[in-house]
């Protein structure tokens, strides 16, 4: 581990490949004992020689060495130059926003994460940020939604649960032509698919949880950026708020992102066929996949992604949410959990669950019928995968 006081600057560069970096970036073999992965520090202090004299670690509120070998490799994955690993997504979300000051306005993508959501309309509002939920879609409304407070632009792309896309390059263009920092939350995606920070934008941030994790053994946040200033406060952030990261956690993480390429060429191409499959009934409604020719976003996605992710939503062609229910019910791959981007396949009811926080009234608003299921798949075998789906509506139907 390092020595110095970044830990991560010790770390070799490795290739350029997302493979060899998912495996190497951010780490080298242990120097005290030569072991290959990096070890689980289980410590919360580190011996000093003499009163500020230590090896680049005082107190793991702070800084671990396991936690920085992974945010090391999470910004090589992210191909930027820090990277800062949170207790939670939501944790770093918080940070980020707990570095804005009241008066200061918020764009943010009105197809959001709930407890995105929640966070912005139930803690930060009432502390005086405001907040405007606009189509991120479409650039004008965009950019008709700014004003001279606006200081942030929040973009969720491919967006939760209704997978609209975002163009990360044409917004980021708009908002710093209004000197306006830009945050994507990169989690559907994964830096395997999208690298929002050579799109424009300022910051990145993950649940790590999620996709990179890879495994639904773990809560862990990232944020990634190439910004000094951005990196302090958000650090300081980690320093003041206790939001870190445990060791155990930052281990399991690191273990994720070394098969992250793997995992999400199996999640995209089970994915497609499922898609493909779904949108072939007609028992099936709207089917919500970028990498469906006649997703409304699908050329946006091609542009920036170099695959479409694992995740799916669609609606029953009665759009009869008891049916819906029901069909939440007949499934036995498909685990009903909420969560996603773990090898094992999910579904759930945003509505009734993951999205519940958002008033009734503003999911119609953006288009989120009470019916809507969604299906984060995983790495089983395909013909699994489609004769559980399969089986399942037929039984509703």
């Amino acid at each position: 581990m390092s020595t110095d006081s970044d830990p991560q600057a010790s770390a070799p560069a490795p290739a350029d490949g997302f493979g060899t970096r998912a495996v190497h970036g951010g780490q080298q073999p242990d120097p005290s004992t030569g072991a290959v992965m990096t070890p689980i520090y289980q410590t919360s202090t580190y011996a000093q020689a003499a009163p500020g004299q230590h090896k680049g670690h005082e107190y793991s509120r702070v800084s671990n060495p396991t936690r920085s070998a992974l945010e090391g490799n999470l910004a090589s994955l992210e191909g930027a130059e820090h990277g800062i690993a949170f207790s939670s997504g939501v944790a770093g979300i918080d940070a980020i926003l707990k570095s804005l000051r009241p008066g200061d306005h918020v764009v943010a993508m009105n197809d959001l994460y709930g407890g995105t959501y929640r966070l912005f309309t139930q803690v930060f509002e009432p502390f005086g940020i405001d907040f405007t939920f606009v189509d991120m879609t479409d650039v004008a409304a965009t950019e008709a939604a700014l004003t001279d407070a606006t200081t942030m632009l929040w973009i969720e792309t491919p967006t939760n649960p209704l997978m609209r896309i975002c163009d990360i390059e044409a917004l980021s263009a708009l908002a710093h032509a209004h000197d306006v920092d830009v945050t994507v939350d990169n989690t559907f995606a994964s830096p395997y698919l999208q690298q929002p920070l050579d799109l424009g934008a300022d910051l990145v941030l993950h649940s790590a949880t999620k996709y990179l994790g890879g495994h639904s053994d773990l809560i862990l946040g990232a944020v990634c950026t190439d910004s000094d200033t951005w990196a302090e406060a958000l650090r300081f952030q980690i320093k003041s708020s206790g939001a870190n990261p445990g060791p155990m956690d930052s281990f399991l993480t690191l273990r994720g992102t070394k098969t992250l390429h793997l995992r999400m060429d199996r999640h995209c191409a089970n994915a497609r066929r499922l898609a493909e499959m779904l949108n072939e009934r007609p028992d099936v409604g709207r089917v919500r996949y970028p990498g469906l020719p006649d997703h409304p976003g699908h050329e946006v996605a091609k542009k920036q992604m170099s695959d479409f992710g694992g995740m799916i939503s669609f609606v029953l062609a009665d759009d009869d949410m008891d049916k819906a229910l029901a069909l939440l019910q007949h499934t036995e791959v498909f685990t009903l959990a909420e969560s996603l981007g773990g090898v094992e396949s999910l579904i759930e009811h945003p509505a009734s669950m993951t999205h519940a926080s958002i008033p009734a009234e503003e999911r119609r608003k953006i288009g989120l019928s009470d019916s809507l299921i969604r299906l984060s798949v995983g790495v089983e075998d395909i013909n699994d995968l489609v004769g559980d789906l399969t089986t399942a509506l037929d039984r509703v139907a």
